[in-house]
């Protein structure tokens, strides 16, 4: 009973959709602006259930598969087809809600606003392929796979929470060079987040022939190369970031633990791990980050 709770919450992508909300009002006590409304967290939360869990929607029932996850999802094809349904459902009321509730206040936006939503928007679009067969798909260029899911990931949690509070109230934004850092560091430390999953589905990717860097270049390069770097990278960005304003030295030290931890799974991965591994302790490192932003941040 225990694990098959585990499998829903992990396998179903709710645990993602947690971290989302954890992710995003990290945004507001670091950049000290004041949280969304409750149901803007709702909306983000089922968007992104709804989003990962697309994936496994068009498996046909008589699929067979050795992957772990995809095996769970054809298993539970049923439960989850009407989990989305009513997910889906939710979404749409809670999103119509929140459009007619925030309506008057649509003026507060402008131009550069609705390019950064849209731009968004159209990454994820281009990531699953929904387009026609003309345009690009990236789930299927492997070397930007991951990066497409870092900025997806560092829009819906750095930059779209500021455009909510920015219709909600009206809310001053940080200053430009503020939200770029943190934008950086957290789009560098979703990347490194995506790849550390590429090699769970390493196989599977070689296989198809999808061109991911683990593919391409091969674990132990993947890891020296191209995953401590980025980690670098983000950790350079993040004490920029600090620096720029002014944090408290207890406040740097704590929201550089989830860039060691992160250092310290990387090395790990030398060695084969199990899928859960990757959904519990790798997804997890992203629930410690947003834990110490916001223990951090209310250090004075």
């Amino acid at each position: 009973m225990k694990k098959k709770a585990i499998d829903f919450i992990f396998l179903g992508n709710y645990y993602i959709g947690l971290l989302a909300i954890a992710l995003s009002m990290e945004t507001a006590f670091q950049l000290k602006v004041p949280l969304c409304d409750g149901l803007y967290y709702l909306i983000v939360a089922l968007a992104t259930i709804i989003y990962y869990t697309y994936a496994y929607s068009d498996l046909p029932f008589a699929f067979t598969s050795y992957n772990y996850r995809t095996a769970w999802y054809n298993r539970n094809k049923k439960m989850m087809r009407r989990s989305q349904i009513i997910l889906t459902s939710i979404f749409l009321l809670a999103s119509i809600w929140y459009f007619f509730k925030y309506i008057s206040h649509i003026h507060y936006l402008v131009f550069e606003d609705y390019f950064v939503g849209f731009s968004m928007l159209f990454a994820g679009i281009l990531y699953y392929g929904i387009l026609p067969k003309s345009f690009l798909n990236l789930r299927k260029t492997g070397w930007l796979k991951a990066f497409t899911i870092g900025f997806v990931w560092a829009c819906c949690v750095s930059i779209l929470p500021l455009l909510a509070i920015k219709l909600e109230y009206n809310y001053p934004q940080p200053s430009t060079d503020l939200i770029f850092w943190y934008f950086l560091k957290n789009w560098m430390f979703c990347s490194v987040n995506a790849i550390m999953f590429d090699i769970k589905d390493y196989e599977d990717d070689s296989n198809k022939q999808l061109k991911t860097f683990v593919v391409r270049v091969g674990l132990k390069r993947t890891i020296n190369y191209i995953l401590i770097p980025l980690l670098s990278l983000g950790l350079v960005c993040f004490s920029i970031f600090a620096w720029n304003i002014s944090m408290h030295w207890q406040t740097y030290l704590l929201n550089l633990l989830p860039f060691l931890l992160c250092f310290l799974i990387t090395l790990s991965m030398k060695k084969k791990k199990s899928l859960l591994y990757y959904l519990i302790v790798i997804d997890g490192v992203l629930f410690i980050k947003a834990f110490c932003g916001i223990a951090g941040s209310l250090i004075h």
